[in-house]
Formats: structure tokens, sequence, C-alpha cells
């Protein structure tokens, strides 16, 4: 699993950290979404498959490799 995300289209609404909080972080000036780890493990596909369900702006993308 690969995770890719588009800064431009966020919207800073934090449903990502609440989701997978390992994964995603926000930028304290704008609340932009930030990649902590765009590889992360197997055990955590459930959760960041949440998080880019949950986002209102469709800013994360999940690519199965």
């Amino acid at each position: 699993m690969k995770i890719v995300i588009d800064q431009d289209r966020c919207v800073g609404a934090g449903q990502c950290v609440l989701a997978a909080a390992d994964v995603f972080d926000q930028r304290d000036e704008d609340g932009v979404v930030v990649l902590l780890d765009a590889l992360p493990p197997q055990e955590s596909q459930s959760q960041v498959e949440e998080a880019a369900a949950r986002c209102p702006a469709l800013a994360i993308e999940v690519v199965a490799e």
C-alpha cells in the first residue's frame, strides 16, 4: 500500500488524523495534511482506508502495491 496526498485539495478537516494518527498529521499554520509515512505497515491498512474515505476533499489516495 502506498499513500498519495494532494495538499492543494486538502481543506484541513483533520479526519485523516482522527482515523490514522500514525500516518497523518496536520501543519500547525493552516491545518493541511502532512504525510508521516508514505508506505505504512499492512496492519495500518484499514485505518488508512478509513482516513481516505473520511476526507471531505478527497485529498488522499491509497494505491495498492
